[in-house]
């Protein structure tokens, strides 16, 4: 038996913001990083709270450290909320979900029932999906590793997609971004655990990403494109929270961790090469195909590629990515994007180890060894 269950409540489109004035009495603790208040985006949120008892910790980082999350407790602590309002990218809100997760298990606060403290999640980027996802990617410094947290408890109980808040993303964030949920889309459409619901929430993702990526990138003003963006990394963050991913993203965040490049961008970076593997097509004689090669053909189909038979349609699935990556001017190399060949050599052994324990891997349609990830690896050095 499977079964399927969407706790997160979803408001979108234009003007979902407006949903927070229900939030007047409450005490509200804003958790977001330093970009969104010297911007004044966070007055965006702010300007809704105006009937609210409010607070803002603005200590959010890229890949975001324990040091950071245990911060945030202290701050939730000290504050004692109704509701936490996590307003940024996917390291706002995976620093959130961690806060306000840890923070009801390890506070013992009097008078104060932890389980009724609400989540709400107002993602600025259209990539992670985090804002319905029970995952948290939090970062070990010392050993540069990441670690993926996985629990219902970490689900946000509402989510805010308001178009306005994406329009001032740069072009290159758009790409990496866009890619990113792409990957989701891909990974949860082929995961081992994808059934009718996961496949029909990551099919309209990977739809919208093909059609309105190019133009979010192109013009950041158009509202459509980004609507539909944002709506994209919303279901395909649904999709895989159910089904979960693959190697795609376990390589992803070893690399992310070691090197320092945006999650999107390294997920892009190994999208074709993770689809050439997981096929398992052995040149142009294969006359029998794995139910993987057979799933991602009918992702070339619902997308109107060439499908003479699985082997072209899943040629033309790739060569779509590759044209899509060219229209964002993406990297398809770690070179191209500034990481030296004899470093990313001299750690190979490393990331492979890291990519096998990932949780993400269990889920891979293929079961990899050490080296496949290695020869995965190579190709985008």
């Amino acid at each position: 038996m499977k079964s399927f269950q969407i706790k997160t409540k979803i408001n979108f489109g234009k003007g979902a913001l407006e949903s927070l004035e229900q939030l007047a009495g409450k005490k509200v603790l804003l958790i977001t990083d330093p970009f969104m208040v010297k911007s004044g985006l966070v007055n965006e949120v702010i300007k809704y709270l105006q009937k609210s008892e409010y607070t803002v910790f603005c200590d959010i980082v890229p890949d975001p450290p324990m040091e950071v999350v245990t911060a945030g407790i202290k701050e939730f602590e000290r504050f004692m909320p109704d509701v936490v309002v996590a307003l940024g990218g996917g390291s706002a809100i995976d620093t959130s979900k961690a806060i306000v997760y840890f923070a009801k298990k390890i506070l013992n606060l009097e008078n104060i029932k932890l389980e009724d403290v609400k989540l709400i999640v107002i993602p600025t980027t259209s990539g992670t999906g985090s804002e319905a996802t029970s995952f948290s990617v939090i970062t070990d410094v010392q050993k540069g590793a990441k670690y993926p947290l996985v629990s219902d408890e970490l689900l946000p109980d509402v989510a805010i997609l308001d178009p306005e808040l994406v329009k001032s993303v740069p072009p290159n964030v758009t790409a990496d971004t866009g890619m990113d949920v792409l990957t989701h889309a891909i990974e949860a459409y082929v995961s081992t655990q994808s059934h009718d619901c996961s496949d029909a929430l990551a099919e309209r993702a990977i739809k919208l990403v093909c059609e309105y990526l190019p133009k979010a990138y192109a013009d950041g003003d158009d509202i459509k494109a980004r609507e539909k963006m944002h709506n994209a990394s919303c279901l395909a963050g649904i999709a895989f929270d159910k089904v979960s991913l693959g190697i795609n993203h376990s390589i992803a965040h070893a690399i992310g961790a070691k090197f320092h490049i945006s999650h999107g961008r390294a997920n892009s970076l190994l999208l074709v090469h993770v689809i050439d593997y997981n096929s398992q097509i052995k040149g142009y004689k294969t006359i029998e195909f794995s139910e993987t090669a057979k799933k991602y053909a009918e992702i070339s189909s619902f997308l109107k590629l060439n499908i003479f038979n699985e082997k072209i349609a899943v040629d033309s699935l790739k060569d779509a990515i590759i044209k899509l990556q060219k229209q964002l001017n993406m990297p398809l190399t770690l070179t191209e994007c500034g990481i030296d060949a004899k470093e990313v050599e001299s750690m190979k052994d490393e990331i492979a180890e890291l990519a096998l324990n990932d949780n993400c891997t269990k889920t891979n349609p293929v079961k990899p060894t050490k080296e496949d990830i290695i020869k995965i690896l190579e190709k985008i050095i």
